[in-house]
């Protein structure tokens, strides 16, 4: 299993360059942050921008892997990303990861005075806006006319170090978007029951983890596609708590969720409050005691 953090963008620089390399000294396979203007939960706290933060991460680091989770259409357009990821690629010398979902049409929507979309608008956005970024970090040049974007012999260069793109991570909870992971993605990303802050304990949804796994195994069959090809992603402490309640806890969930059927596991850097509070200490005693990792 492949091991992840996510650092939310909150901290000046000065203080957040610890947290990314000490990431990667620990042991850690790849890092991410989310991508918003603003957070709801943070709106009166700083809240930096994803790509810059994740191109001064590269610059500091040399070995892990470093992407969004998630980007998406409330606050990017495919052309404007799609350059935003080939530059991160080339800083960290082919450590890019892209993550992509749908969005919920939260504060981002609002903040920049967006229509409000109903759940299938989303989606059928997110399809066009996923299949656009996805010939954007492939192709020498695009053109797209679609109901929602619009490509004129659009220019991505230089091509991706990563071949045959940046690695694409889809996040998707409905049939229609683990069908868009199973014809896109390198990586499927799943954070439990969708739209979920209320987290509870990994061992009791078990269950519906099985189901999100079986369902996007259907997906790929449906697309003529190895369901081994595919990563399976899941992101913790929101929906799917008591990961990193301690190293033993955490130890268990790893070995549990593997054998399941995940390929990779993120979980949040821990804070000092609400949300994702927690002890770094335990962050650091499961990399001494996996990796050897030390700070």
């Amino acid at each position: 299993m492949r091991h992840g953090v996510l650092i939310l963008p909150e901290h000046r620089w000065s203080l957040a360059r610890r947290r990314w390399t000490l990431a990667e000294e620990l042991g850690y396979d790849h890092a991410w942050t989310y991508d918003h203007l603003m957070w709801r939960w943070f709106s009166d706290r700083p809240w930096f921008a994803a790509v810059p933060t994740l191109a001064a991460a590269a610059a500091v680091t040399s070995r892990i892997g470093l992407g969004t989770l998630v980007a998406g259409p409330d606050v990017r357009h495919p052309v404007d990303f799609a350059k935003e990821m080939t530059a991160l690629d080339d800083i960290s010398e082919g450590r890019a990861l892209c993550g992509v979902g749908a969005g919920a049409g939260g504060h981002d929507a609002v903040i920049r005075g967006a229509a409000p979309l109903s759940r299938r608008r989303r989606t059928e956005r997110f399809e066009e806006f996923t299949t656009l970024l996805d010939r954007l970090l492939r192709e020498y040049h695009t053109d797209f006319e679609g109901a929602w974007y619009t490509a004129r012999n659009a220019v991505v260069r230089p091509a991706c170090l990563a071949e045959p793109r940046v690695p694409l991570a889809v996040a998707a909870a409905g049939p229609r978007g683990m069908a868009l992971a199973a014809r896109h993605a390198d990586i499927w990303v799943t954070s439990g029951p969708p739209n979920v802050f209320e987290p509870e304990r990994y061992d009791r949804l078990l269950p519906l983890l099985r189901e999100q796994l079986a369902a996007v195994d259907k997906a790929c069959a449906a697309q003529g596609r190895d369901p081994a090809s595919l990563r399976r992603l899941l992101l913790t402490d929101a929906a799917v708590g008591g990961v990193t309640e301690s190293v033993a806890s955490y130890q268990d969930a790893a070995g549990v969720l593997g054998d399941l059927g995940f390929t990779d596991l993120v979980v949040h850097w821990p804070r000092p409050d609400f949300p994702f509070r927690g002890k770094e200490e335990v962050l650091l005693g499961f990399a001494a005691a996996e990796w050897g990792g030390t700070p």
